[in-house]
């Protein structure tokens, strides 16, 4: 794990999806803390890791089905949310 998650949420469309899919939320969780963050270009993907270093909120994308779906942790890791592209 490259950082602390903080409390772990889902929105109610995000569970949905899961519940149709053969996938579950821990597993882009996992992914997302462990740095791989799915489908982001890769600039992002440095600024991701700048955040890790010094701090800054992180943002992980991820198709599951036809859906993209974000996994967001705060700056301060206080919390990280999962949730669909739409929603955001």
């Amino acid at each position: 794990m490259l950082f602390q998650p903080g409390k772990i949420f889902a929105t109610p469309n995000a569970l949905a999806l899961f519940s149709n899919s053969n996938m579950f939320p821990i597993d882009l969780l996992i992914r997302h803390l462990s740095g791989d963050f799915g489908t982001i270009c890769d600039e992002d993907k440095a600024s991701n890791m700048e955040a890790i270093r010094d701090g800054g909120r992180i943002l992980s994308a991820y198709k599951v089905g036809s859906e993209k779906v974000y996994v967001i942790t705060e700056w301060d890791r206080s919390y990280t949310t999962i949730l669909l592209a739409s929603e955001y």
